[in-house]
């Protein structure tokens, strides 16, 4: 059943079509959507009931794990994640910051607080780097925001 939410709810960025670089008359989740390589960030967005939040006005910065960062997870790890979703949703929110970041501000900050509650460190002396996960792809503009692609999902304390 995951496979086939996962597959609706396609989301890819590894090679980012026309529509994510000129994504800025979408919200995030349309952008991400259109993306293709966010297949299972849709599918927890969607778990978490956080998809209607990320298409609200915002502004919001969203640091987005790729498909592959969540690979990194044990399958057993991500399936008990999504079905939590008091956990989920504490996941999910450390991945937004309210407001607008663009990669230029960010690289000025140490850290940014997310939605979640908690900072993220922020590290910008080599490439820049969110809690050590690196940016692959920065400024992905939406009509509600800015996506940041990350290579890895990001976990509160």
């Amino acid at each position: 059943m995951l496979n086939r939410i996962l597959v609706a709810a396609a989301l890819s960025v590894a090679v980012a079509p026309a529509a994510i670089r000129a994504g800025s008359h979408k919200d995030i989740v349309d952008t991400a959507v259109a993306a293709g390589s966010f297949k299972t960030l849709a599918s927890a967005l969607q778990a978490a009931g956080l998809v209607e939040t990320l298409k609200g006005p915002g502004p919001f910065t969203v640091f987005a794990p790729t498909d592959e960062a969540f690979a990194k997870i044990p399958k057993a790890d991500l399936d008990a994640l999504i079905a939590d979703k008091a956990k989920l949703t504490k996941v999910l929110t450390y991945h937004v910051v309210p407001g607008k970041v663009m990669a230029a501000d960010a690289s000025r900050l140490k850290e940014a607080k997310t939605v979640e509650g908690q900072a993220l460190r922020i590290d910008a002396s080599s490439g820049v780097k969110v809690n050590g996960a690196k940016v692959v792809k920065a400024d992905v503009e939406a009509s509600n925001g800015v996506i940041h692609v990350v290579d890895s999902v990001l976990l509160p304390q």
